[in-house]
């Protein structure tokens, strides 16, 4: 499984889990409301700083996200 692939499989449970919409997320993390489609489709890679935005408006630690993501790839 590609990084991307697992980025946005883990951002969508995330997500799913808050009950936030794509638009809602997008809204209050300054993104562009196709943004955050458009990384769960694993067709855009987040900065750093993007992952720390979403990060804090779905209340998980940036470092939790990353292992998710790093035990779906390996």
């Amino acid at each position: 499984m590609e990084v991307s692939e697992a980025f946005g499989q883990v951002l969508r449970k995330h997500r799913k889990a808050a009950n936030l919409s794509q638009e809602y997320l997008a809204l209050h993390c300054e993104l562009d409301r196709t943004y955050i489609g458009l990384l769960e489709r694993a067709q855009r890679q987040p900065s750093i700083s993007t992952i720390f935005s979403i990060c804090k408006v779905l209340e998980v630690k940036p470092h939790i996200l990353i292992k998710e993501v790093e035990e779906l790839i390996n």
